[in-house]
């Protein structure tokens, strides 16, 4: 039996939007072009590309991954298995930012990935100063890639941490989505979460680990007076509040995703903790 566009998306197996996707990058055309040409018959060549690309979805993989792209912010980002799948929920991260970004400001993104954050806001604010930091090499190619991709003018540092900004100029925000799983949480086994790496959603502990040393290590980077926000998982909120005010920060709060959850937590650093 000879395949058309329309007989394709009515034997697949898929969800209606993976469907979509996933025939509209095997055939090179856009949505339009699946509708208007939905009768056109398909070469066996472009029959069998759909079906391996479909075969992998059924199998798990994330469609992200498959297709090699994901839209976060309005801006098309590259992404394959070295960085996570930029999600919805971090937009909320990149507003509070920006929000707080003073005019001719500097900003940190910590564990940058595929430099959606980083590049997001330095697209937004072309007069910021953006500066990136990821321990992954592999990482940091991507981020890079998406950078010059974007037109955005951002500095990237391989960099454990803080452990590369020793002599930097201190920051107006520092804003990171670090590995926030706990290493016994039962989502790393599941869905999308078993193909992205390991050490970018998990801290191989509480959960907890990376939010402390990012705390704990942003007074000697930021201006007096300046933020450090931070997502994390949709049960901690309460207790990164508490790791903030502990270490004596000021107007300590959360802020919630669309769906409500306390995505975000954040503090203003106290002038007594500026060094």
């Amino acid at each position: 039996m000879t395949d058309t566009i329309a007989s394709l998306q009515k034997q697949s197996k898929l969800d209606a939007l993976d469907n979509r996707v996933l025939l509209c990058h095997a055939l090179g055309v856009n949505r339009i072009a699946l509708i208007t040409q939905s009768e056109r018959v398909l070469t066996a060549e472009e029959s069998q590309r759909f079906n391996a690309l479909a075969q992998r979805r059924l199998d798990g993989e994330p469609i992200a991954y498959i297709v090699g792209q994901r839209e976060f912010f309005g801006l098309p980002f590259e992404v394959n298995d070295a960085v996570l799948i930029p999600r919805p929920d971090t937009e909320l991260l990149v507003e509070l930012t920006l929000d707080r970004l003073p005019a001719q400001g500097r900003v940190l993104d910590m564990g940058t990935g595929s430099g959606a954050i980083a590049v997001s806001l330095a697209h937004t604010r072309k007069d910021a100063d953006v500066t990136a930091l990821d321990v992954s090499p592999d990482a940091l190619a991507v981020a890079q890639r998406n950078a010059a991709n974007n037109g955005a003018r951002v500095t990237f540092l391989q960099s454990d941490w803080y452990a590369a900004l020793q002599g930097a100029a201190p920051f107006d925000v520092i804003a990171s989505n670090p590995p926030y799983i706990a290493s016994d949480d039962c989502h790393l086994s599941e869905g999308d979460l078993r193909y992205e790496p390991v050490g970018a959603l998990t801290d191989h502990a509480d959960g907890l680990s990376a939010l402390r040393i990012i705390i704990a290590g942003a007074p000697q980077h930021l201006k007096p007076q300046g933020w450090l926000l931070m997502e994390h998982g949709y049960d901690q909120s309460a207790a990164v509040r508490a790791l903030l005010s502990e270490a004596g920060y000021d107007e300590v709060q959360s802020w919630q995703d669309l769906a409500g959850i306390e995505r975000v937590t954040g503090g203003k650093l106290n002038n007594l903790l500026s060094t």
